[in-house]
């Protein structure tokens, strides 16, 4: 074909393609809702001449593409949200005044997601990881945050060793790979970690789907009603869908096929109507009975077992929407355990006490200081903070004079009062300042419980993770004391994985022998 024919039939094409878009889209424009007239070529000087500076059409696209990341984040990088509503099923009105628990039938809209914690944000979902399991509940009191996992305990008990922990779990900053020697030597001086490990090396360390994955609040909480009663509580999702995990052999032959296999199938269930439900069920505990278990019930390396403290169902939750955009609502989605209100107070869990700070904080410094103003975390509530306002990002008009407090300027639009009735509840105090462990450690007995309610499949499974990951380390001391932990747990549970990490069993016994629990 001769090319100034071929050149003709090309133009041809394009105008009609444009013609018909014309006809069926809304015109293009800037970010300033200037139309646009032509999105594929710049302006140069001349037909071979550079680009020139005043397209700023030109500047404007690469300007904001070259920002359209934010900062990752530091744990739970990897994550899938989905909206739905919370049930109540019972009237907890005369033990708490959080709104969700009010009367039996009321409904909350919700925001759940889902994470892995330690790797990266495009990593596979068939990594072995904790989950997060965050729920958000949007009150006519505020917003409030269960910021919690898919296993009802923790690695540690302060928040002081959190950095410390990640770091170690996460990969060499020499190598940039993750390595085995390096958290086992974190958790060699960490026998508390047994009960967490223990179920992060099952298989429910990874999920078959986020559907069939329990969740956890992980810390003990406060439920405080009007007349600032109190008592201790916590939160547990059971899945109706069940509570499964795959072997590292499953999870390796579905990798090869999809990394994204937990999203998949959760949007896939959503979108089909299969609507996953959890149903939220609670213990509680009174404060005088703090002191008479033989652990410490606010340390969260510790589940409140049920023969000791029954739990009951409270409410059902229903997830029922797939989010129109992945980053304006998985990304921009900001949890936090300091998003409280009124009828749920902390208690005086180490870690949760350190998390009140950090996650909020790292929030403000992945989303900035008006994060809270972005769609999913938007509180469906008035807001009236009077002297919040200005700062990056988006920020809601204002129309007030009076951005302080108090004021005789009543009239004022912006004018807000309080209301004594919810200021938060006094509770006694006793001791003194200190830096101590907490008393009643109790590290061994849980994990060894757990061990042995696994079936034989879990067992093997675990063991066979376990003392894979194990075997990686040189040390043998490591090995030694690692195992030795598992030993003190169940003598079975050790020794299995003793032998499959070549550590010296003569030793690992020696060592638990010197272990109270």
């Amino acid at each position: 074909m001769h090319y100034s024919m071929k050149r003709v039939l090309m133009t041809s094409a394009a105008c009609m393609v444009l013609t018909f878009a014309s006809a069926n889209a809304q015109q293009l424009t800037r970010t300033t809702g200037a139309p646009v007239g032509d999105n594929l070529n710049s302006e140069t000087a001349g037909a071979n001449g550079p680009d020139l500076l005043q397209d700023h059409h030109l500047i404007e696209k690469l300007a904001h593409f070259d920002r359209e990341r934010i900062p990752e984040r530091v744990v739970h990088a990897r994550g899938t949200a989905a909206k739905g509503f919370f049930k109540a099923t019972a009237d907890l009105s005369a033990i708490t005044r959080a709104a969700p628990f009010q009367k039996a039938g009321k409904q909350t809209p919700v925001l759940l997601r889902f994470s892995s914690v330690i790797n990266s944000k495009g990593s596979p979902e068939t990594l072995r990881d904790p989950r997060g399991f965050a729920v958000k509940f949007y009150t006519e009191e505020g917003n409030w945050d269960i910021v919690g996992n898919n296993f009802p305990v923790f690695f540690i008990r302060d928040a002081k060793q959190f950095p410390d922990m990640v770091h170690s779990l996460k990969p060499d900053p020499k190598t940039n790979l993750q390595d085995a020697n390096r958290y086992f030597d974190f958790f060699s001086f960490k026998p508390e970690a047994i009960n967490m490990l223990t179920r992060l090396y099952s298989p429910l360390g990874i999920p078959t789907s986020y559907r069939e994955m329990d969740g956890s609040g992980v810390h003990a909480f406060k439920f405080v009603n009007k007349n600032c009663d109190t008592k201790y509580v916590k939160f547990t999702w059971k899945s109706r869908q069940g509570n499964k995990g795959l072997t590292a052999a499953e999870a390796e032959a579905i990798q090869a096929k999809d990394f994204n296999h937990l999203t998949s199938d959760l949007y896939t269930n959503i979108e089909k109507g299969n609507f996953p439900v959890w149903d939220l069920f609670i213990q509680t505990i009174e404060v005088s009975d703090l002191g008479k278990f033989d652990f410490n019930p606010l340390d969260d390396t510790k589940i409140w077992p049920e023969d000791l403290v029954p739990s009951r169902k409270v409410g059902e939750l229903v997830l029922n929407e797939v989010p129109d955009n992945f980053f304006q609502t998985t990304e921009q989605s900001a949890f936090a355990p300091s998003n409280m209100i009124p009828g749920i107070e902390p208690s005086e869990d180490r870690m949760l006490q350190g998390r009140i700070f950090s996650y909020a904080d790292t929030q403000r410094y992945r989303l900035g200081i008006n994060h809270l103003e972005l769609e999913p975390n938007k509180p469906l509530a008035k807001v009236h903070a009077v002297s919040v306002q200005d700062g990056a990002g988006k920020s809601s008009p204002k129309d007030r004079s009076t951005n302080y407090f108090p004021s005789h300027y009543t009239k004022d639009a912006g004018y807000a009062t309080v209301d004594p009735g919810y200021k938060v509840c006094q509770h006694a105090l006793e001791g003194t300042t200190q830096q101590q462990p907490i008393e009643k450690t109790q590290n061994f007995k849980q994990a060894g419980d757990l061990y042995r309610s696994f079936d034989k499949r879990s067992q093997d499974a675990l063991v066979e993770s376990f003392g894979g990951d194990l075997a990686a380390v040189k040390d043998i001391g490591i090995r030694n004391t690692v195992a030795s932990y598992l030993y003190k747990a169940d003598e079975t549970y050790g020794t299995r994985v003793a032998e499959l990490a070549k550590a010296d069993l003569a030793a690992v016994k020696k060592l638990a022998a010197s272990y109270k629990d």
